[in-house]
């Protein structure tokens, strides 16, 4: 394919959409090295700084990743992880499983979390809101990272007012079979229904850091408030990883 002057796209997108095209179609596989400059040049007939910034527009899409001083190869995609809402069953609590944890394993998944902190904080406003606290308020925040297999695929911060969590292994690092929503309801804290918000955004350097993304790769920032009889239980943030995840929700048609 040459270069086509007549064509609206700069010379490097024409070449980053041939590329792409290339990666969609399975031409080009997961795992594959991607043409090397001099090759792009000669397959093109375009000046090496072109085919560089066409290779760098495929890199901000996600598609591909360098690998220092091998070259430049298509992504290979992490496992696909459904997040759908029969997840918060009492049947899986029941099973001693908690919500990620039971949806993972369906999937034939290996699931694994480290704690990165428990602690008493300051409530940020829009959790302070939930919670029915004054902004700044002191409410418990436990802070995971959950894996599967040996990805990082979760960033997942849960916040509590202080009176539901005192005497629970909410507070500790091992909240026991079922996790946090078993030791809620164990505390006679039954959960009556459940809200989720999400949004979708590129990451922060921490966040980048945290779930090891790859350029271009966005996040979906999910909040789920956990409601109770008396109002929210459970105020939750979580951040995943875009390229991996999708949500799959059922419920009936409102009357």
């Amino acid at each position: 394919m040459a270069i086509d002057p007549t064509d609206p796209r700069s010379p490097s997108r024409q070449i980053a959409d041939e590329l792409r095209e290339e990666i969609t179609s399975g031409r080009l596989a997961p795992g594959d090295a991607l043409p090397s400059e001099k090759m792009l040049v000669g397959r093109f007939g375009t000046a090496p700084a072109t085919a560089r910034q066409a290779v760098r527009l495929l890199k901000e899409e996600g598609l591909v990743v360098a690998e220092r001083g091998k070259g430049v190869y298509v992504k290979r995609q992490p496992p696909t992880i459904r997040l759908g809402s029969h997840r918060f069953s009492r049947q899986t609590r029941a099973e001693g499983k908690s919500a990620f944890e039971a949806e993972i394993e369906r999937q034939g998944l290996k699931w694994g979390q480290e704690v990165l902190e428990l602690a008493d904080v300051a409530a940020p406003e829009w959790v302070a809101e939930w919670l029915g606290v004054d902004a700044g308020a002191t409410v418990f925040v436990r802070r995971r990272r959950n894996w599967v297999g040996d990805t990082p695929t979760q960033l997942a911060d849960s916040y509590y007012r202080l009176d539901t969590v005192e005497d629970t292994a909410i507070r500790t690092p091992d909240t026991g079979p079922g996790g946090s929503y078993a030791r809620l309801e164990e505390k006679g804290l039954t959960l009556e229904r459940f809200r989720e918000e999400i949004r979708i955004r590129m990451p922060t350097p921490a966040e980048v850091q945290g779930l090891r993304l790859t350029p271009g790769t966005p996040v979906a920032e999910l909040r789920r408030i956990a409601f109770g009889a008396s109002g929210p239980l459970e105020v939750l943030e979580s951040v995943v990883s875009g390229d991996s995840h999708v949500f799959c929700y059922e419920f009936a048609a409102p009357e």
